[in-house]
């Protein structure tokens, strides 16, 4: 039995993995990952961050 509860593996599979960082993001991305709404101070909030610390700043919020 596979991890997933069946018999033979999930037949279609992501061939890559990606992590927030990969790829671009905007503010808005990273205010919703983070679970709060996207308003103008979250936004600033957001903003602020990604400046701080640069694309990395949405890894601590993705599984």
């Amino acid at each position: 039995m596979t991890t997933n509860g069946r018999e033979q593996s999930a037949q279609r599979r992501p061939t890559q993995l990606y992590t927030g960082s990969e790829r671009p993001y905007d503010p808005e991305d990273l205010v919703k990952a983070s679970g709060r709404e996207p308003t103008p101070q979250s936004l600033e909030w957001a903003r602020r961050l990604i400046a701080e610390e640069g694309p990395g700043a949405i890894e601590r919020y993705l599984p």
